[in-house]
């Protein structure tokens, strides 16, 4: 009874491994700054149309600008416009963020560890609602005439 407990496990173990597409190595790093990068974590998606093509493999800050540095990888088959653009975006509105690639058409790609330039910070949510809510303070009162 314990061996067939043992293989059981192995199988499931095997099956764990495979499903969670960590033995892909064709993989390309690229790397993005951004001003703020709330909600992104080691292991975040990358996707493009809405389709993960790759993970978020480090976070890091840049030690002069004091701006983030993401760098992800994606699948090597993949190739990125040198005027492709990435955003932080949020998955609904209660759920994670992800890394959203969005192609340019430039006929040029970028080469492995290259750096996009065109990027689009995460919104905080906080501040948009916290702005909403003391915008119609700027209201001129009402007065009797009107």
């Amino acid at each position: 009874m314990g061996a067939v407990v043992l293989v059981v496990a192995g199988l499931f173990f095997v099956y764990a491994y495979q499903a969670s597409g960590s033995e892909k190595t064709d993989t390309l790093e690229y790397h993005a700054t951004f001003d703020r990068v709330d909600g992104i974590i080691k292991g975040s998606d990358v996707r493009m149309s809405g389709v993960k093509i790759g993970t978020i493999s480090a976070l890091d800050i840049e030690k002069e600008t004091y701006l983030a540095i993401i760098s992800f990888k994606i699948d090597k088959d993949i190739k990125l416009p040198k005027d492709t653009s990435a955003e932080v975006v949020s998955d609904g509105l209660l759920g994670g963020k992800y890394l959203a690639l969005v192609p340019g058409g430039d006929e040029n790609y970028l080469a492995e560890n290259d750096t996009i330039i065109h990027t689009q910070s995460s919104v905080n949510l906080e501040s948009l609602i916290g702005q909403l809510i003391f915008s119609n303070k700027s209201e001129k009162p009402k007065t009797e005439d009107q």
